[in-house]
Order: C-alpha cells, then structure tokens, then sequence
C-alpha cells in the first residue's frame, strides 16, 4: 500500500496526460448548500443533469463538487449511490470531478434535515461547513471523520470518473464565519491575519494532516490535494509539501494571478486553481481565462447557474440587497442563459466549444 506523496514526475506525468483543465465549481441551482445537494429527500438527477449539460455546452471538462461528511452519516450507502448517479451524468457530459470532503467555509452547526431557506439577497446565506467547528477541533469525533474519509475514498479511489481529491477546503477558515471576507482587502489583511491567530491558531491544521494520512492509507490512483487560499506561512508550508498537485484560490486581478503562479511554479508540481472569478474585483473571464491557458493550470471558476446560494451576490451582501451589477459569480440564468453573452462567447472560444477544439 503506497501511503507516500507523488514525486514530482508522477504528478507532472499524470498532467501532462490531461487535456487543459477547465470548469467550475458546481452546485445545483437547487441546492443551498451540499447537504442539500446529497442528501436522499432533496437530491434532484434532473436539475443536475440539465446543468452539467450546460457546464458542457461551454467548454468545460471538470467540475468541483463538495460532499458532506454528516450525509455519509445517515446513510454511507445511499450517498455513494447518489455519487455513482452523479458521475455517470457528468461523465456522460464528457466532465471529469473533483471531489471535496471537507470544508472550513461559511456557516458552522450543520445539520442534516430541511435545510434553511436562503435569505433574499445573501451571498451562501445556508452554506454550511464539514465536518463543523467542533468536530473539526474535538478529536472524539475524528474516529466517524476517519471512516468517512477511507469508505468514501475506498468506494471511488480508483475509479476513472474521478479527476482528484480535494480533501479540505479553505482550512482554517472557520473563523468570523459570518462576516465577508476581508482577506481580499489589503487593508484588512494584517488585522484579520493576527486575530485569526490570536483566536485559534492553526486550530484545523491538525484534521487536515489526519484527512491526508487516512486518505493515503486508501490508497487512490487518483492525486491528492489542499489548496492554498491564504497568507498563513505554516498552513501553506504544509500544504506545499504534502499535496500530489498543486491547488489554489486567487480572487485578485490579473497581475496578482500571474505573480502566484510564478511562485508556485516553483514546486515544480502541476498548478491547478480551484477558485477564482469575482468580476468586481478585477477577477473575470477575460481577464484570467487567458492567463490559465498560456500557461496551462487548470481552473475552476466559483459558481455556474445562479440559485440558491445567491453566490451572485458579493461576500459583503446585505438581507435584501437589490439585483448586483455586475454579478459576483455564476455564468448563467436558471433557464440557463448567460448573464452576459459575450462573457459565455468568450468563454467557448478559450474552451473550444465553439471550434470543437481538442487539447
């Protein structure tokens, strides 16, 4: 059983197998948060299947989905059940998925069940994290995490369908959940940065070191990965050096984009980023498409049909904010026409979608 890292060569061999990455992270519109998506009574194939087809219409190859480790918990059975549905739909589609197990994001106390509705014109308004803040710091929970991570990965680690593993998401970040993020903001930084630290330094550090030793232990034929998403030296220090492929997150402009990805290069590792596109905020398609495919790192934009996590509202979005302008994420309308047509144009011309271009 190989419970090593990749060497660089395997990771850049596997890449350069690969056609250039591209696609985005994907929930149906449906769904306000990934409890929703997966569990039993809300699953919905067809909006699924309807929007994948769209995601496909546009180019992209991948898709990035998150789990949610207390719907394993009611039912382990039927989720890898509603997983298999799920990427036989989006294989059909010709989309390959990146799936992720656990996530430090936004609201904490998840809980199976109805879920809340969304709150008019909140950005991920009922967007909950996995495994939750006190789980993800109370090792008496770890033994369910652990047999969450190594069922699921022991299901799906050598299946084909499955691009990578992107086992936790923004860790550390469940501090201030509630509040927009000011980490985009230089102003904020260095304030937000010492009270992080203050608070509960590196307080998931230690789920994220455990998820990667319980995922190796697997054994998956598909990479592992993290990503990077913050200035936080000993986080990014450990991310660097233990992910198979490089990931990370930039929601900055294009000159910002293209400095870290000269960095990173530096790991001599594939680059893969697996969040950006945040149109006020100089983070566009046109921008930062043309960027990713010069230089050839995979990307997942945030967001494709806008709907229930109203992620085209901004992070600072107030209860009852009007219709934005510009959107902040999401490609398309729920009908599924784009928010802005040359934005889509431009987006299949990249892809090749509109050439039935191969990379």
């Amino acid at each position: 059983m190989n419970q090593q890292r990749w060497s660089a060569k395997r990771a850049n061999d596997w890449y350069a197998g690969l056609p250039w990455l591209v696609g985005c992270n994907f929930i149906p519109s449906t769904a306000v948060n990934p409890i929703e998506m997966w569990q039993k009574e809300t699953f919905d194939p067809a909006t699924i299947d309807r929007e994948l087809r769209w995601a496909a219409d546009l180019g992209f190859n991948t898709v990035r989905v998150y789990l949610h480790d207390l719907v394993w918990r009611t039912g382990a059975g039927g989720l890898k059940e509603r997983i298999d549905r799920f990427l036989s739909m989006a294989t059909q589609r010709g989309i390959r998925t990146l799936l992720v197990l656990f996530d430090d994001c936004w609201h904490d106390n998840p809980a199976v069940g109805k879920q809340s509705a969304p709150v008019p014109g909140v950005h991920n308004s009922g967007w909950v994290q996995s495994p939750g803040r006190r789980a993800a710091v109370n090792t008496a929970y770890w033994p369910a995490l652990e047999a969450y991570v190594t069922d699921i990965l022991g299901a799906f680690g050598k299946d084909d369908r499955i691009l990578m593993w992107d086992l936790y998401n923004e860790v550390g970040n469940i501090f201030l959940p509630t509040l927009s993020k000011p980490w985009t903001q230089k102003a904020f930084q260095l304030p937000w940065l010492i009270l992080r630290h203050l608070l509960l330094p590196g307080a998931t550090l230690p789920l994220l070191k455990k998820t990667f030793e319980w995922a190796r232990s697997a054994d998956p034929s598909q990479p592992l990965t993290s990503g990077v998403w913050f200035f936080d030296p000993p986080l990014n220090r450990y991310l660097l050096d233990t992910s198979d492929i490089i990931t990370f997150h930039n929601y900055n402009d294009a000159a910002n984009l293209s400095r870290q990805i000269e960095k990173l290069k530096e790991t001599g590792r594939p680059l893969v980023c697996t969040e950006y596109m945040a149109r006020p905020q100089g983070s566009r398609f046109d921008t930062h498409l043309p960027i990713f495919k010069k230089e050839r790192v995979g990307c997942y934009n945030w967001g494709l049909v806008s709907g229930k996590t109203q992620t085209h509202f901004s992070w600072k979005s107030k209860p009852g904010a009007a219709e934005p302008a510009p959107w902040f994420h999401d490609i398309l309308h729920p009908d599924g026409t784009p928010y802005d047509p040359t934005e889509a144009d431009l987006i299949k011309t990249l892809t090749g979608a509109n050439n039935q271009e191969q990379f």
